[in-house]
């Protein structure tokens, strides 16, 4: 109990920080966000600036401190203020729309990769030398190739070649309407395969390689070399010994990549023009869109250290080690 208060004392202080910085870096920039709006406005008359400073919360909002609270207020209550690339759509209701698309996309993909890299991998680690092990050099190939190259690749011969999954969008505007209707739910799983299978293939080694070293380590380890002279199936010697202990360095990467399925494939999202939030992120930065810019950042730091908390709440659970460490303190 008092490692999991450490640990979430620990990242709250780290998610005061990340918000403080939020708050400091576009204040400390030059220029403002009514000015960025103008420059696009060349034409608008004096009267102008004082209508956009109160409709975006640029005027004179008294001290810094004072701007400071109300700033923590409002990110308590996830309010980001006007976008100013879709004004006058609020930043909340955009980034929840991209936030939609990402999680389902690459949330999913990432977990996929994971789930079957990992499964690989212990077989690979079990019996190194095996034919799974001796093809895991040929899929670190995929490992290597430039994410945008086997989009494009996938987009030539399955999208345009062979006409079998759309090449762009995350559904069919035209014909189809959001809803939980059948149709509607296979449009978006075929625009969203192609995606998909460009992050589970290019991650999939990666996942696959680290399970594998881990294990190969493990198992020779005592209690692993024990339980086989004990006569224990491999099936359970597998998973009940060697695995359990081979993944927490895998839970950890694990973890990482969760936090980070927040901010989106930037570079896959711009190749399917895919409205996820690494798309909103780079349309957000050529438009010079601060507030939205502030609210991705936000997330994608608070999605990491959330990620990282529910790690190492789940390493206590799997590991006795821990556990006793903490006990013995």
């Amino acid at each position: 109990m008092r490692f999991i208060l450490r640990r979430l004392a620990f990242y709250v202080v780290a998610a005061w920080v990340a918000i403080t910085a939020n708050f400091l870096i576009p204040r400390a920039m030059p220029g403002s966000v009514v000015d960025a709006v103008l420059a696009k406005f060349p034409n608008l008359l004096p009267p102008a600036r004082k209508a956009l400073e109160a409709t975006l919360g640029a005027g004179n909002q008294g001290s810094v401190w004072s701007q400071y609270v109300t700033y923590l207020n409002h990110v308590l209550h996830l309010d980001f203020g006007v976008s100013l690339s879709n004004y006058p759509a609020s930043v909340t209701s955009i980034v929840a729309n991209g936030i939609y698309w990402t999680l389902g996309l690459v949330g999913v993909a990432t977990v996929i990769a994971f789930a079957v890299g990992t499964g690989l991998g212990v077989l690979a680690g079990w019996r190194a030398g095996g034919r799974l092990d001796r093809a895991l050099p040929a899929m670190m190939f995929l490992q290597a190739t430039p994410y945008f190259f086997l989009a494009l690749l996938l987009i030539q011969v399955l999208g345009i070649t062979l006409h079998v999954f759309p090449v762009s969008g995350a559904y069919d505007a035209i014909n189809y309407t959001p809803g939980w209707t059948g149709s509607y739910i296979t449009n978006v799983l075929d625009h969203g395969f192609l995606p998909a299978l460009t992050i589970v293939a290019t991650s999939l080694a990666g996942w696959m390689l680290q399970m594998r070293n881990v294990m190969v380590t493990t198992v020779g380890e005592d209690y692993v070399l024990a339980a086989q002279a004990k006569g224990l199936s491999d099936r359970r010697v597998i998973f009940t010994y060697a695995a359990r202990n081979a993944l927490l360095p895998q839970l950890q990467g694990f973890g990482l990549a969760l936090g980070f399925v927040v901010s989106g494939a930037l570079v896959m999202e711009m190749v399917f023009s895919y409205p996820g939030i690494g798309y909103l992120l780079l349309n957000a930065a050529a438009s010079k869109d601060t507030p939205l810019m502030q609210a991705i950042f936000l997330l994608i730091t608070i999605a990491v250290l959330a990620a990282n908390l529910l790690v190492d709440l789940v390493i206590v659970l799997v590991d006795p080690r821990v556990r006793v460490r903490e006990v013995a303190r």
